[in-house]
């Protein structure tokens, strides 16, 4: 914490020197995404005890009629979330590369932990759905400004690891938002028995972010690499000034960063898209099996509902597990062999490891521990992202790209609470399912083995030294990219 920028003493991490700033750098990124994680999952520990509370139902009493009602509002409001992160993404990314990584980190941090905590005194589900959009906006920006402020710290040959280590957090905010919740609902008597009160308490937590912003306020600096750019901007209203501003979305798909951006957005929507399918399955799966068990060996009701609870508990826990091996093994891979045989692994592994372990018969446990290997897949190749997006932008493009890569996804994964919700009201069987979800898998792999990707390795983080064009219509258009990069790679 008292390491000032610039600081000449250097520590050897993982084989390299690095200075105290950087490592706070990491530090202070590491804490902002790990707690955007922690608040953005929040809401699915809680929902099954505020989403009937809003709504006026008694869920000791829950008829199929008002169970359907609960899983529509409650598959809304998760749809919500994923949208308002795509949007996150792309505003926040563009204020990013206007105003400053630190700056935006601190204001993305701010957003979504004072509305996660404002969803603590929502009276009704429409001021819910307010919160939750708002504390979206702030997750989805956060990645964009955190990943970008680290990429731009760290020297090029510490960015592989100092990227994976930026990811390690998201796992471990998963676990911290499920043990809070799990002792606030479940275990802590006094607050768990009090169903109008417990919730609140769970979101009030979510306002824990708001000191890691203010030690970024305090002690963070913008990164060398980084100029507030000058704009040219003659715009006459309020809206040409905002319309603008993020004109420079259309840049992303200009001829010189089309490939890039395409190549960006294919890959990243891919994973995020099995992250989610997976990660939302895995309550369902687990509530499945042990009814399934639980049936074939004449259990109590609160036998098979107990069995549930640790079920799913297992299942998280081994896929989190998984995900933060997979997370470490990121750096080794693209040491080696590089970026795109890194994600071409990553891929190859989802397809196969998806389809064994949700195909193939098998004990109940011994499944539920097995989704450590599909978490080291799918969980993990997410944390090549931190450092394989920025660098295939310059420095005023490269939150705006990196954060619209990254996060557009979300909007194609926004159904997926929908079908989750239809499968279990009608029963099916969620095993029946999943194991299709390996077929995107191998589309990612034929598409990295396409090789129209861009390979990233070995190169500095590219830079654009001639700013802006100011035209004669006003237009803002970024200077052909000089890459070290060889394309046709």
């Amino acid at each position: 914490i008292n390491a000032e920028y610039g600081s000449d003493s250097k520590l050897a991490v993982f084989g390299e020197k690095v200075t105290s700033y950087q490592l706070f750098v990491l530090f202070a990124a590491w804490l902002g995404w790990g707690f955007d994680v922690f608040d953005g999952v929040l809401f699915n520990f809680v929902a099954p005890t505020v989403i009937p509370y809003l709504l006026g139902y008694d869920v000791e009493n829950l008829t199929p009629d008002s169970k359907k009602v609960i899983s529509f509002y409650t598959a809304s409001l998760t749809s919500l979330l994923l949208v308002g992160w795509a949007i996150g993404g792309v505003v926040f990314g563009r204020l990013t590369d206007r105003y400053g990584r630190s700056k935006m980190m601190m204001a993305t941090i701010l957003t979504y932990a004072i509305s996660t905590g404002a969803a603590a005194a929502s009276p009704n589900i429409w001021v819910l759905a307010i919160c939750r959009f708002g504390a979206s906006l702030g997750i989805g920006g956060e990645w964009a400004a955190g990943a970008s402020l680290v990429a731009e710290t760290m020297h090029p040959s510490t960015r592989l690891w100092a990227g994976a280590i930026l990811y390690t957090s998201a796992p471990l905010g998963l676990f911290l938002a499920s043990f809070i919740s799990s002792f606030l609902l479940h275990e802590w008597a006094l607050v768990a028995n009090n169903p109008s009160i417990s919730w609140r308490i769970v979101f009030l937590t979510g306002l824990i972010p708001v000191l890691v912003a203010l030690l970024i306020r305090i002690k963070l600096k913008e990164p060398e690499t980084w100029k507030a750019p000058t704009y040219n901007n003659h715009a006459a209203t309020w809206k040409e000034k905002i319309l603008g501003e993020f004109r420079e979305v259309g840049v992303l798909f200009q001829e010189q960063y089309r490939k890039r951006t395409i190549s960006g957005l294919v890959m990243a929507s891919i994973a995020l898209i099995c992250w989610w399918t997976i990660s939302t399955f895995i309550p369902l799966i687990g509530n499945f099996l042990a009814a399934d068990e639980g049936k074939a060996n004449n259990w109590s009701p609160e036998e098979i509902q107990e069995t549930k609870g640790k079920y799913v508990l297992i299942g998280t826990n081994s896929f989190n597990i998984g995900g933060l091996i997979g997370t470490l093994i990121t750096v080794p891979l693209a040491e080696r062999y590089g970026r795109l045989p890194t994600f071409f692994i990553y891929y190859l592994w989802s397809t196969i490891s998806i389809a064994c372990v949700f195909a193939i018969p098998m004990a109940p446990v011994a499944r539920l521990w097995l989704f450590s290997l599909v978490g080291i897949s799918v969980f993990g190749v997410i944390a090549a992202f931190t450092f394989f997006l920025p660098e295939l932008y310059p420095t005023k493009l490269r939150a705006l790209g990196s954060g619209t890569c990254y996060n557009s996804g979300r909007i194609v994964t926004a159904m997926g609470p929908f079908i989750v919700g239809l499968i279990s009201q009608e029963g099916y069987d969620p095993l029946q399912v999943i194991p299709y979800v390996s077929i995107l898998s191998a589309v990612g792999v034929l598409f990295v083995a396409s090789r129209y990707p861009i390979e990233t390795r070995d190169t500095h983080l590219p830079e654009d030294d001639h700013g802006y064009d100011d035209g004669d219509d006003n237009q803002e258009e970024m200077q052909p990219l000089l890459m070290k990069v060889d394309d046709t790679s």
